[in-house]
């Protein structure tokens, strides 16, 4: 149970990490996109593989919006998102 508690902590932390590279001035217009690419795709109800369709519904939701945060991520300067780790933190 410890476990779960830790991983849903973890999770709350980096989306409060997201949401302050998003709101950081010295992050590149591409990450912002991204990210912002990310979000909606998760709260829009049209997918890509209607979700109604077992497994693969879901497999869609489970590849795509990982991909799309690793790639906003990855073309993040590392002392931009240090910063908000950081932030995140307080």
């Amino acid at each position: 149970m410890n476990k779960l508690q830790d991983t849903v902590n973890h999770f709350k932390q980096e989306v409060k990490v997201y949401q302050l590279v998003l709101k950081d001035k010295r992050t590149p217009k591409a990450s912002k996109f991204m990210l912002g690419l990310a979000v909606s795709y998760a709260v829009c109800p049209f997918d890509i593989i209607p979700d109604f369709i077992p497994v693969f519904g879901y497999l869609d939701d489970l590849i795509i919006i990982p991909l799309l945060v690793y790639i906003a991520i990855t073309i993040t300067p590392k002392g931009i998102i240090e910063d908000c780790r950081n932030k995140a933190k307080e």
